[in-house]
């Protein structure tokens, strides 16, 4: 017999009938069902909604009869007993014979069951809420923990704490710590992205016989990174494709180069990615959900420049 392991049911079955037999009394919460589980055990109430005061009122009262000792015992009642009939439960299957088993809590509950449970409410040692969850058909599941779980639960989130941010009461500090690093490094992020933006485009610029057409992708690149890319090139005489984000799903496209090429090629390129954009002055650029076919848009601006240049 694993009693660490019964003793934690005993624990957490004969807290669900302190806490529906409360729920209902406090706030006439039926309870319909309820699950064990190994972390956590929940109760399903008849309610479609459960108030942060009303889980901190029932937490509270639960509480106070651990407190009170209020003694648990269990008695055999004949099934035709008329007390059957004023103890709380879903009814006994068509086919029983023989006694039935009650769960008295008393002056609290009195409840069919066949389960094992402690023999007084101070053996629950506490009872944490942990909250309410939306359940099925209109109805909120509510999360609780007791005894050792309530002692296992604050044993494991300390540590955590402890291997996270070090000493609770330097949470603060270490959080202000962590969020003034990411700026940092987002600044200086973002600044390098500028930088390799300006070298792209004067990389370009160097060669002896730019090309008409400049086409690039970077995966980690945004709007501003694109836009520094084509004022630096220039767009009188080039056309630029350039896109940023995911390689084969959603992301940012900007075509840029003369005003005529831009309106005419600007929507059927946002078709091709499956996006949408907006022109503006010499502009088109906007969001892609098909980047995967970027090199559909290639050919076809390739195809472009192929039809204007001379002798074409």
């Amino acid at each position: 017999m694993d009693w660490e392991r019964r003793f934690d049911h005993m624990q957490q079955h004969s807290g669900q009938h302190l806490i529906s037999a409360i729920a209902e009394q406090m706030f006439g919460f039926k309870t319909t069902s309820w699950e064990l589980g190994r972390q956590r055990s929940v109760i399903e109430l008849d309610t479609p909604s459960v108030t942060a005061e009303q889980v901190e009122a029932l937490e509270r009262s639960v509480n106070e009869k651990i407190r009170d000792r209020v003694p648990v015992t269990v008695r055999e009642l004949a099934a035709d007993d008329p007390e059957v009939e004023t103890v709380r439960s879903r009814g006994l299957p068509d086919d029983h014979v023989g006694p039935v088993r009650v769960v008295d809590i008393k002056d609290i509950d009195s409840n069919l069951c066949c389960g094992t449970h402690v023999s007084n409410l101070s053996d629950l040692q506490v009872i944490k809420l942990l909250g309410v969850e939306k359940g099925k058909k209109n109805k909120t599941n509510l999360v609780f923990l007791a005894g050792n779980r309530v002692l296992k639960s604050i044993e494991q989130s300390h540590n955590t704490e402890k291997g996270t941010c070090g000493a609770v009461h330097d949470h603060v500090e270490a959080v202000k710590r962590l969020q003034s690093s990411v700026k940092l490094l987002q600044k200086n992020n973002l600044n390098l992205l500028r930088d390799i933006a300006v070298l792209i485009a004067r990389d370009f610029k160097s060669k002896p016989a730019p090309k008409q057409l400049f086409v690039l992708h970077r995966k980690e690149g945004d709007s501003e990174f694109m836009n520094i890319i084509a004022n630096e090139i220039g767009t009188e005489e080039t056309l630029l494709f350039l896109t940023v984000g995911d390689e084969k799903e959603a992301g940012l496209f900007l075509l840029a180069g003369p005003v005529e090429a831009v309106e005419n090629l600007g929507p059927r390129v946002a078709e091709l990615l499956g996006g949408k954009g907006a022109r503006k002055r010499g502009r088109f650029q906007g969001k892609a959900a098909k980047m995967s076919r970027r090199g559909e848009v290639q050919a076809l601006l390739q195809e472009f420049i192929s039809h204007q240049s001379p002798g074409a």
